[in-house]
Formats: C-alpha cells, structure tokens, sequence
C-alpha cells in the first residue's frame, strides 16, 4: 500500500496535516467520509477502493485529525473541525463528488452538501450508512446520566467505555457544545442531489428511528431508505458491502461518466 499524502488545514495553532488516499480514475469523484473514531483503511472504506481501483473509478479517501494517519489529537476535534477538513478534501478533488457518509460522516456529508450548494463542487449524491446527524445532541447529551452531564461540565471531558476498543475514549464539552452550532434534525432541508440512505434495524448505536427522523427533514422527492433487518451500525457484512455498491452503483448511471 503506498503512503497517503498529506494536505494542510488550518493556520497556526489550530493547523493539522490530513492523510488522504485518492484513486484517479472516471467522475463522479467518491469521498469517502469515515464515523466517529473510524479510519480510511476499516473495512467500508478499503472496499469502496478495492471496488473503485476494479472500475477505473476516482475514489478518496481520507482521516479526520486525530484519526488514523492524520495528524493532531483527537481530544481536539469537533464538528466544525472536521468539516472543515472535509471540505478541504472536497474542494481539492478534481470532479464534484458522490459523497459516501458513515456514521458521522452521514452528519458531515450532510452539512458539506449545505454549504457546497450551487459551487462547482455542489455533490451529485450522497449515500449515508446509519448516518449519525446530530449525534452529539440526540444520541449523547440527551442520553448521558446527569452524573456524566456533570463531570462533562465541571471537568471538561469524560472518559466513555467502548463497544469497539479496550481503552475508552473522551467526549469533550468542547465537542458537545460545538456540535449545536450544526444541528439539522428538525427542519426541512434539501441537499439538491439524490440521497440513499443504509440503515441496520438492529444498530445499537444508531437507531433506526433516527435514520427515519433523517429522511422527514430532507426536502427531496428523491430520497431512498434501505432497512437492513438484522444490520449492526457497522454494516460490514459482504451482505452490507454489496448494498453500498448497489447505492453507489443506483447514483452514478444518472451522472454519466467523466474522464479523470
């Protein structure tokens, strides 16, 4: 595997490298928007490249800062951090993209599309897996016991045990308090391209209530939801990655092909 690149983003003390993977080949560009702690080499991402590098299609990937190869620290992050970056990788591709969201990514992709609208890089589609829109609010602070509602604001972060690693991680007040200034649930939005949505109906992480929340807000007529009846949030099975390249492969037809 060859190494990533790196591209700067931001300016003094809050300037970070991001690694970034990109596949050249036909447009729609795919960029790849990892979840939560996630990173471009898991399993979704390496498929969607395997499945692109077989295609000749142009396929990016990348890490928020404080995952995987990029750097600075996680503690650091918030959305408006990793939005940031997200639209660096964007902006810096060489076609308008399909924006292929997990978890998070689903949040980022959604707030991305809102601010891409009507620029050249305005995405063609999204497809969004268990996308985790608001999940600082709705699926963290809502659902912490005041006792970790309390240290969170007199300490400034607690240390949350996970389902997916030995070492727990932190959930910063920083994080929590930034992500209001992103929240969509609740209003209608339009994000101008077809959106298709995967979503497991046994996610204990997100669920699938959430998703349906999702799609009530997105003002489009062209809006899929696909339930996976005994799906986790990661959706990695080979029974799941096919259906990400089925959403994947159901948007591009109607773009046509772009010579990269």
């Amino acid at each position: 595997m060859t190494d990533p690149l790196f591209i700067a983003v931001g300016e003094g003390a809050s300037a970070r490298k991001i690694a970034v993977r990109r596949l050249a080949g036909a447009g729609p560009e795919i960029v790849w928007l990892g979840g939560f702690r996630s990173d471009m080499l898991a399993t979704k991402a390496s498929h969607l490249a395997e499945w692109g590098d077989a295609r000749g299609r142009a396929v990016t990937r990348f890490d928020y800062s404080g995952h995987g190869e990029s750097g600075g620290r996680f503690e650091d992050g918030t959305i408006s951090r990793w939005l940031e970056e997200s639209l660096a990788v964007i902006e810096a591709s060489t076609h308008a993209p399909l924006l292929i969201g997990s978890s998070m990514g689903g949040w980022l992709a959604l707030l991305a599309a809102r601010r891409l609208a009507g620029t050249a890089r305005a995405p063609v589609g999204l497809v969004l897996i268990a996308p985790a829109a608001d999940f600082t609010q709705d699926l963290m602070w809502a659902q912490f016991p005041e006792a970790v509602k309390a240290q969170i604001l007199a300490e400034g972060q607690w240390l949350r045990p996970s389902a997916y690693s030995p070492e727990p991680y932190p959930i910063t007040r920083t994080l929590i308090e930034d992500g209001k200034n992103h929240l969509i649930l609740g209003s209608a939005f339009s994000p101008a391209c077809p959106v298709h949505i995967l979503q497991g109906m046994a996610d204990p992480d997100v669920p699938w209530s959430h998703a349906m929340r999702l799609m009530d807000c997105l003002a489009s007529d062209d809006v899929t939801v696909t339930l996976i009846k005994d799906g986790d949030h990661r959706l990695s099975r080979p029974q799941d990655l096919a259906k990400l390249i089925e959403a994947v492969e159901g948007i591009l037809p109607a773009q046509g092909d772009m010579l990269g």
